[in-house]
C-alpha cells in the first residue's frame, strides 16, 4: 500500500483496530473521543469507503455481525497480520521521514507580491489574531491535561500543534514588522509594482488594527 499512503484516516483505522475488533461507527467514536479529528480529517461517510478499501487490500477482514436493539446490523472488522505490518511500516515512515505537505499558507506566501504591501500587512494582522486565539485554546487544553494528570504521551500531538502555532505566530509577527518598516528585501520593487498599477487594489475584507506601511 506504499503508493496509497495518502489518507491518514486509513492509518487511524488500522491503529484503532490494532486494539480490538470494532465496527466503523465505534472506530469513529474512539477517534473523536481521543480528539484524533484534530490530526486526521474524520468524515463518517468516507470512513466506510476507507474500511472497504482496507478490506480489499487484505488489511482488515470481517470478524462478525452484531445488532444492538433496533439499530441495523453492523459489521465488526479485525486487523489482519498484513494490516498490522502495514500500520507499523506506515507509522515508521511518517515519524522518521519529513515530507512536503504543501501547506496553504506557504502557497499564499509564494504569491505575496500579487497584493499591495498595505493589504498584506492587514491580512497578516488578522492571521496573527486568529493564531493568538488558537494558541490560547491550545494552552487551555494543555492546562486541563496537566490538571487531570493525563499522560503527555496521550496528547503529544496536541503539544506538537501548539509548538507549530507558536512558531508561525512568531514568524508572522516578524514579517508584519518587516513590511510595516519597509525593510523586507525587495520591498521597494513590491511597492513600486502596485504604484504603477494605479493603487486600485481593494481593501481586504477583514477586521484588523490599522497598519502603517511606508
Amino acid at each position: 500500500m506504499a503508493a496509497s499512503r495518502s489518507n491518514p484516516l486509513a492509518l487511524a483505522v488500522l491503529i484503532t483496530l490494532h486494539e480490538r475488533p470494532m465496527h466503523p461507527y465505534e472506530v469513529s467514536t474512539v477517534l473523536r473521543e481521543r480528539t484524533m479529528h484534530e490530526s486526521v480529517r474524520l468524515n463518517f461517510g468516507s470512513l466506510y469507503a476507507v474500511v472497504a478499501a482496507l478490506e480489499k487490500r487484505g488489511f482488515v477482514v470481517s470478524h462478525e455481525t452484531v445488532r444492538e436493539g433496533r439499530l441495523p446490523e453492523r459489521t465488526v472488522y479485525r486487523l489482519t497480520e498484513s494490516g498490522r505490518r502495514e500500520a507499523r511500516e506506515w507509522l515508521t515512515a511518517l515519524i522518521s521521514t519529513p515530507v512536503n505537505d504543501y501547506p496553504a499558507f506557504g502557497a499564499g506566501l509564494s504569491f505575496l507580491p500579487a497584493l499591495p504591501p498595505h493589504d498584506v500587512a492587514v491580512l497578516l494582522h488578522e492571521r496573527a489574531r486568529q493564531l493568538e486565539l488558537a494558541r490560547a485554546v491550545a494552552r487551555d487544553a494543555r492546562a486541563l491535561n496537566v490538571r487531570e494528570h493525563v499522560p503527555r504521551l496521550i496528547w503529544v500531538e496536541d503539544d506538537y500543534r501548539a509548538a507549530l502555532l507558536e512558531t508561525e505566530l512568531v514568524y508572522v509577527r516578524h514579517l508584519i514588522d518587516e513590511i510595516e518598516a519597509g525593510s523586507l528585501d525587495g520591498f521597494e520593487w513590491w511597492r513600486a509594482l502596485h504604484e504603477l498599477d494605479g493603487g486600485n487594489a481593494s481593501e481586504p475584507d477583514v477586521t484588523a488594527s490599522t497598519v502603517s506601511v511606508r
